[in-house]
């Protein structure tokens, strides 16, 4: 019986699941932080922060899903420890600040890492005639790039 990756046409997907793996690690801190946000964030942008990054959270947590079952479809396996995503994540950890405008900042500084690394996939997925990883990717960015543009707006 074939395995996955013979079913799918795909060669040698372990460098898609590597990068792959550090955008799923990269997007749970980035969940985390929002987190934070939501639960601390002070001033006079409460109420509308403190929605928006429940609204990104939930958001996020989809993506976590998606990126994890797509490592699993390529016949990876997806990281699942906070040890792990700590030392995988290219996204710090935010911890201690509550000003709504310096938690936006620091909310589009984690998107474009996001975005950054979506970007570092596809040719990675392209090489090897991934069309699936690539337009996932391709998906995610497009939407970032208008919430980064939103996030941006609010604080401008």
């Amino acid at each position: 019986m074939k395995n996955v990756n013979e079913l799918l046409g795909l060669k040698n997907p372990a460098e898609v699941n590597e990068k792959l793996n550090e955008l799923l690690a990269s997007f749970q801190v980035y969940y985390q932080n929002l987190r934070g946000f939501h639960w601390n964030v002070k001033g006079k942008l409460f109420f509308t922060l403190h929605s928006k990054f429940e609204e990104l959270y939930d958001d996020a947590a989809e993506k976590v899903d998606e990126v994890a079952e797509r490592i699993l479809t390529l016949g990876g396996k997806p990281l699942h420890t906070f040890d792990d995503y700590l030392k995988t994540s290219k996204i710090a950890v935010v911890k201690d600040e509550h000003d709504g405008l310096k938690l936006v900042e620091a909310a589009i500084d984690n998107i474009s890492t996001l975005i950054r690394l979506e970007r570092e996939i596809i040719p990675v997925a392209e090489k090897i005639d991934d069309e699936g990883t690539a337009s996932l990717m391709s998906d995610f960015i497009s939407e970032q790039e208008k919430t980064v543009w939103m996030l941006k707006a609010l604080i401008d």
